[in-house]
């Protein structure tokens, strides 16, 4: 019957099971359609939410299609290019990263870098991902009497680059409040236009983001003369930063 139909597709909807869902009766393997669905369905509110389910599921079942991941919640269906990360997102400007789980864009530092996460209180490698070990393809010296300034040069060395990761994660929140306060001062009535400092904190929030990623690409890159290219383009790259 009608009723029982609208609430079974209603429960369906609700608990997020619509896109699979079959007839009740369990020898059918049927799938109500869209226009049955709607037929028998009358909440607008319901219809609505199934409606989201069903692009849910377009979108998880295309390969070159993703959500963007910005943190602060955003709706937009991202292309993918293949390059790893995308333009920016045309809704909110945010550049997600198409192939890892990390929640932004992390040039120039690859999702492997991104996913070898180590703890800065007892040097415990992990991945982010699983939270498994990490195992990486040298010999663990942590072990090794012998090795204890080594690793202790390690430990040395990755505060160096997590401190300065860090600076440059606050010094781009400030030019995204800086930009978000003359955004604020540029709508107000008998000011001239602003456009040129809004640029140039977006140029901020860009230069910032990249040379905190760069700090993770460094760390643990293991090519010296290579390293030694990034370092100057890094340093370079900086002192314009700051100079701005």
């Amino acid at each position: 019957s009608q009723p029982c139909w609208s609430e079974y597709l209603t429960t369906r909807i609700e608990q997020n099971m619509i896109v699979n869902c079959t007839c009740p009766i369990s020898e059918c393997r049927a799938q109500p359609t869209t226009a049955f669905i709607c037929s028998i369905v009358s909440s607008e509110e319901i219809i609505a939410k199934y409606e989201k389910a069903l692009l849910r599921g377009y979108v998880e079942c295309c390969s070159n299609l993703t959500w963007c991941t910005n943190p602060q919640g955003c709706d937009q269906i991202l292309l993918k290019d293949g390059l790893g990360y995308g333009a920016a997102c045309s809704k909110c400007s945010w550049i997600s990263c198409f192939n890892c789980n990390f929640p932004e864009a992390h040039y120039p530092a690859s999702c492997s870098h991104m996913s070898h996460m180590t703890c800065a209180k007892c040097n415990h490698g992990f991945c982010w991902r699983c939270l498994k070990p990490w195992r990486p393809t040298h010999k663990d010296y942590y072990n090794c009497s012998a090795m204890v300034s080594k690793a202790a040069w390690q430990e040395k060395r990755f505060q160096d680059y997590n401190e300065r990761c860090t600076f440059h994660h606050h010094a781009r929140e400030f030019a995204t409040s800086l930009r978000n306060r003359v955004s604020s001062i540029s709508e107000m009535p008998k000011i001239r236009t602003l456009t040129f400092v809004l640029d140039a904190c977006k140029a901020l929030e860009q230069a910032r983001k990249v040379l905190a990623y760069s700090c993770v690409y460094s760390y643990y890159n293991q090519d010296t003369e290579s390293m030694d290219v990034v370092e100057q383009q890094t340093e370079s790259l900086e002192l314009h930063t700051n100079a701005l």
